[in-house]
């Protein structure tokens, strides 16, 4: 296979013997003599392979290799050392490198390497367009999954992307809800515009107040200065409010206004500034409950939910998990510069059954944990967090007689178990339960459950 080659070797005559050898096979070579001049013909023309020396002034090879680590679809690397450096040969191979070689190896053994491993290079990038067309096939933009559920909602981001109505997200924390807001922004009329983020969980109803509409100077103690706040940091773009049901009621008349009016009035000041931005809200909470409990405004909840964007629990997506593992995996592979990990059958099954209480973040940093405390090219279950690790409770099977039980009996035997599951916690019973606090209490009390 026929490539053009960059020789990084700060050695003349060592560079010249190797360039010889390879051109007479057929190559191409070009020569550089350190990794800064390497990194330069790099961004000035494309490469098949780099075969670098290790030590090297100005700047080494393992300073290169980690540079062209944080490239996507760079030349394969191949590594010239001696025989005293082969561990950092080794551990070249760690940051990316494909192969490495003796610098004293017979010209023969040189080109087989170059060819092995161009073949390789060239099945990675095979491999590699095809995950992403996989990507393409089982996601929308960022977003990940191919379950019935997902589908519903990538129609519904596709549909409201071409328009600017308002958009209510729903989820549990950690399902992606600010991604699917990025991915409505990017995919609509106001793509070119900002797009502004805010949670509105935690803050005081002043600061709430002073960071949705801004404020003048002197408003309240420490308004130093004039602050435009994020409807006005958003114009022409789209607006993120999240945890939306955390807006203090009294501020959410004024909230309402906005919305309506399409226009705010700063703290401290009595003049309204026209607005035009697209919203888009989240809320983990159930919205029509904190409405009927009085905490929540129900013309302002009418307002919000013009179009309805339900995201799943990662428990109820099914296969998708599989995906998500597999994307991790590669997203990690780079940040950690390594290559990527394989994932062995206990520890997929236990990845796979998990019920996924923080859903895709805490399916991230599962993933994440393993690349930071292991260096093994395997992911085992010994690598998973402890609360994978754990035995998952056996499901709800029939009696020993095999009589299936009535559908009290298991409604009472599921809701034991999940007590059991949760340690006593009402509130994480409920949630594997999939229903909310109070009927989880009713529940209880009717089966005599303690």
């Amino acid at each position: 296979m026929r490539a053009r080659i960059l020789l990084v070797e700060d050695e003349t005559n060592m560079a010249r013997t190797l360039a010889k050898n390879l051109e007479r096979a057929g190559h191409d070579v070009e020569h550089a003599p350190h990794g800064e001049a390497a990194l330069a013909r790099l961004a000035e023309a494309s490469f098949d392979v780099v075969l670098t020396d290790l030590k090297m002034p100005i700047m080494d090879g393992m300073q290169l290799l980690r540079a062209m680590h944080q490239q996507e679809n760079g030349p394969a690397a191949v590594v010239l050392t001696g025989y005293g450096t082969i561990e950092s040969a080794v551990e070249a191979m760690k940051l990316g490198a494909a192969d490495y070689l003796i610098k004293d190896a017979r010209p023969q053994e040189i080109l087989l390497t170059i060819d092995r491993v161009l073949r390789l290079d060239a099945l990675r990038r095979e491999n590699a367009q095809l995950r992403r067309t996989v990507r393409k096939l089982h996601g929308f933009g960022e977003l990940i999954g191919e379950s019935a559920s997902m589908r519903e909602v990538y129609r519904v981001i596709d549909a409201v992307s071409q328009n600017k109505s308002t958009v209510l997200v729903s989820g549990e924390s950690g399902t992606g809800k600010e991604l699917v807001a990025r991915t409505i922004h990017r995919r609509g009329p106001l793509a070119d515009g900002p797009f502004v983020a805010i949670n509105c969980a935690g803050l005081s109803e002043t600061l709430l107040d002073s960071q949705l509409f801004g404020h003048r100077r002197g408003a309240f103690t420490g308004a130093v200065a004039d602050h435009d706040g994020v409807f006005r940091a958003a114009e022409d773009g789209t607006l993120f409010l999240d945890e939306v049901s955390e807006i203090p009621i009294a501020l959410q008349a004024k909230f309402l206004r906005a919305l309506q009016d399409r226009e705010v009035t700063p703290l401290g000041s009595s003049r309204p500034i026209v607005v035009d931005v697209r919203l888009i809200a989240a809320t983990n909470r159930d919205l029509e409950a904190e409405m009927r409990a009085g905490r929540f405004r129900s013309d302002l909840f009418y307002r919000l939910n013009v179009v309805h964007v339900a995201l799943p629990p990662l428990r109820a997506r099914g296969d998708d998990v599989v995906l998500l593992i597999d994307h991790f995996v590669q997203h990690f592979s780079r940040e950690y510069q390594v290559a990527p990990k394989r994932v062995a059958a206990e520890a997929m099954a236990r990845l796979r059954a998990y019920t996924w209480p923080g859903n895709i973040r805490e399916l991230q940093n599962a993933i994440e944990r393993a690349f930071a405390l292991s260096p093994a090219d395997t992911i085992t279950a010994e690598d998973l967090p402890a609360a994978l690790r754990d035995d998952v409770p056996p499901a709800l099977d029939a009696p020993d007689d095999g009589d299936l039980p009535t559908l009290g009996e298991a409604e009472r035997r599921l809701i034991a178990a999940a007590l059991r599951h949760s340690g006593g916690n009402k509130n994480e019973a409920a949630r594997l339960l999939g229903i909310d606090r109070q009927r989880l209490y009713r529940k209880i009390e009717k089966y005599g459950l303690t």
